[in-house]
């Protein structure tokens, strides 16, 4: 099985070394021909995972068509932003009845399409699938124990990529809720974000309780309502993921929440990190979205009123408290039970 990764940061670099430790001629592709010289003369990654040997089963390139050509499993890890047009470029090499796979976890703003969606839009003869988890880069390439899930319509697709990417140190679970998944690895983000305020701020392990646990009612009440499955987010791909998010300093979202919280501004905070943070861009998306839906998303608002129209966290755990939802676990009301 020949697999292709589509993106060169710190999770596509590190899915790459996975795969080719199992076995399977790997191409990782980049667009950045000075960042593919610098990889071909250390043999690592050192703008996104400094210290860590990139397998020699893997071949870096900036060739599209060498990269995805004669791939049977092609990862496509690039940010949300320029995922649709890295996917028209790789949908003129990739060959038919190869499976698709986003390993992104973000939203396009244009007609709120997921990756999936684009995937399957722009490559209508493959099967196509998400994976998603407490996916840690850094800590997937030091061979700390993990787990994923890989979310399709399709068997073969599901069976395939556990294949290629279980080891004894990556565990890989399947789903067929494609948008639960998928919306549970995109939402989180912002959600870490209002967890790396709040422990700037020193809030207090109850409140960050708190804070966490309507994080998970809000991205499943959003979900839900977009047709996934709230089961879906007790798992790796909901819980699991938001709880390594808000609380890991390791977390893009959580060092952006972090440094707003210490005083800097938005733009300081993304400068600094260097990366993106998809929870930026997710958030407004989200918000959008939410309110066309009528979904009540306090958290989602309140973030939003802290990054862009200067409210501080306090303001926002105060309208938490005082808000009129009343269930805890809304999905679970016993049919007697009153909203009282």
């Amino acid at each position: 099985m020949q697999v292709a990764i589509v993106g060169a940061g710190n999770f596509g670099t590190a899915i790459a070394n996975i795969v080719a430790r199992n076995g399977c001629p790997t191409h990782l592709w980049m667009r950045d021909p000075l960042q593919l010289a610098d990889i071909r003369r250390h043999g690592e990654n050192r703008r996104y995972l400094k210290g860590r040997a990139l397998d020699g089963n893997v071949t870096p390139t900036c060739d599209m068509a060498l990269a995805v050509g004669g791939a049977d499993l092609i990862f496509v890890t690039v940010p949300s932003a320029s995922f649709r047009a890295v996917t028209a470029d790789l949908a003129a090499h990739a060959q038919h009845g190869a499976f698709a796979i986003s390993g992104t976890k973000g939203i396009e703003e244009q007609g709120f399409q997921l990756m999936s969606q684009i995937l399957t839009e722009l490559l209508p003869r493959c099967a196509t699938g998400v994976i998603s988890g407490p996916n840690l880069a850094e800590e997937i390439a030091d061979g700390h124990h993990a787990g994923t899930v890989v979310a399709s319509a399709s068997d073969a697709l599901r069976e395939a990529v556990s294949r290629a990417l279980s080891s004894p140190t990556f565990r890989v679970y399947a789903s067929e809720d494609v948008f639960g998944v998928e919306l549970g690895g995109a939402l989180k983000n912002i959600y870490a974000i209002v967890c790396g305020l709040a422990a700037a701020l020193e809030v207090g392990q109850n409140t960050m309780g708190m804070l966490l646990t309507r994080s998970l009612a809000e991205m499943s009440r959003f979900a839900v309502s977009l047709g996934a499955n709230p089961f879906t987010f007790l798992g790796l791909a909901g819980v699991g993921d938001l709880i390594v998010t808000c609380t890991s300093p390791l977390s893009r979202n959580y060092q952006v929440g972090y440094r707003v919280g210490r005083g800097a501004t938005l733009v300081e905070a993304m400068d600094a990190l260097g990366k993106l943070a998809e929870g930026v861009n997710t958030l407004r998306v989200i918000r959008a979205k939410s309110t066309a839906l009528g979904v009540y998303m306090p958290l989602v608002e309140g973030l939003h009123r802290v990054l862009h129209e200067g409210d501080d966290i306090g303001a926002v755990v105060g309208d938490l408290m005082t808000s009129g939802q009343m269930l805890d676990v809304e999905f679970a009301k016993p049919s007697t039970w009153s909203d009282g």
